[in-house]
């Protein structure tokens, strides 16, 4: 038993030189997957809507941003993922940004690319720009403290608003969790310690700014007997879950998975409607 988990340990550790095989393993494990990926969404996803020559369409001003938001989280931690398996392989700094951490952005706008054939949706520059700023949030807090400061984070709570549209906003939880807009809520979290050294502030304590959205039947805004759409801002404390070291390596890099779910605290809610208090807000 302690040899079993000697080897697992010893697979999740970091190489300190270059590991051919486990680079050649990510790398092409990475293609592999990014390719059987968008050949299933063609084949798959998108034959379900009519197809049309490449157009491009601005939907800035849908679902409150929200949508954005969540082109910027996805390409956020896929890049930071992405170098951090290079990181495993043990593969330079420069190549980890220049090869992994635009993993997110690389894939996404294959997608987006996908979108501009379809006659349902088309290719957004706006999305592009968001792929953009979560790419551009690792990178460049990469290169200007070589660590993670501030997190990208994501929190999900049910809604009745899915219920009026489930057709874009989803039918079950698991469609709910990826589409319903009312229930998401993207993170900035702030690690305190990180910001102040020479302070005694503990290294896993993070303070956090969210923004929300309510009211949203559909992408643009509707006549909803529900209300008016409205945007929310939330402060709140966090966790920073990269910083527990256990004696597992194996946990330490479950935990780092983990970091990108913001953990529910006491939170404070702003909005146009109403100023609110949460023992708990996720």
């Amino acid at each position: 038993m302690v040899c079993s988990q000697s080897k697992v340990d010893t697979f999740f550790t970091v190489s300190d030189t270059l590991n051919k095989s486990r680079r050649n393993t990510v790398l092409i494990s990475e293609a592999v997957v990014s390719t059987a990926t968008i050949v299933g969404l063609s084949t798959l996803w998108y034959a379900d809507y009519e197809q049309s020559k490449f157009h491009t369409t601005n939907d800035n001003n849908e679902w409150l941003q929200l949508d954005k938001m969540g082109h910027a989280f996805t390409a956020y931690q896929m890049g930071k993922h992405g170098a951090q398996l290079l990181n495993w392989s043990g593969v330079n700094k420069n190549e980890q940004l220049i090869y992994g951490a635009t993993l997110g952005f690389t894939f996404l706008s294959a997608v987006e690319v996908l979108d501009g054939f379809s006659q349902e949706w088309g290719f957004s520059w706006g999305d592009i720009l968001a792929n953009a700023a979560g790419t551009g949030l690792y990178v460049g807090q990469e290169l200007l403290w070589k660590e993670q400061r501030i997190h990208l984070k994501y929190s999900f709570h049910h809604t009745y608003f899915a219920n009026q549209n489930p057709n874009k906003l989803g039918q079950t939880y698991i469609e709910q969790f990826l589409k319903d807009y009312n229930g998401q809520t993207y993170w900035l979290s702030f690690n305190l310690h990180s910001f102040f050294k020479d302070s005694n502030l503990p290294k896993w304590l993070n303070l956090a700014v969210g923004y929300g959205g309510k009211g949203m039947i559909n992408g643009v805004e509707n006549a909803s007997f529900l209300g008016d759409r409205y945007r929310q801002f939330f402060i709140s404390f966090d966790l920073n879950l990269d910083v527990i070291n256990t004696n597992s390596k194996w946990l330490n890099t479950l935990f780092e998975v983990f970091n990108m779910i913001k953990i529910p605290f006491p939170t404070l809610e702003f909005s146009k409607k109403r100023g609110v208090f949460y023992l708990f807000y996720y």
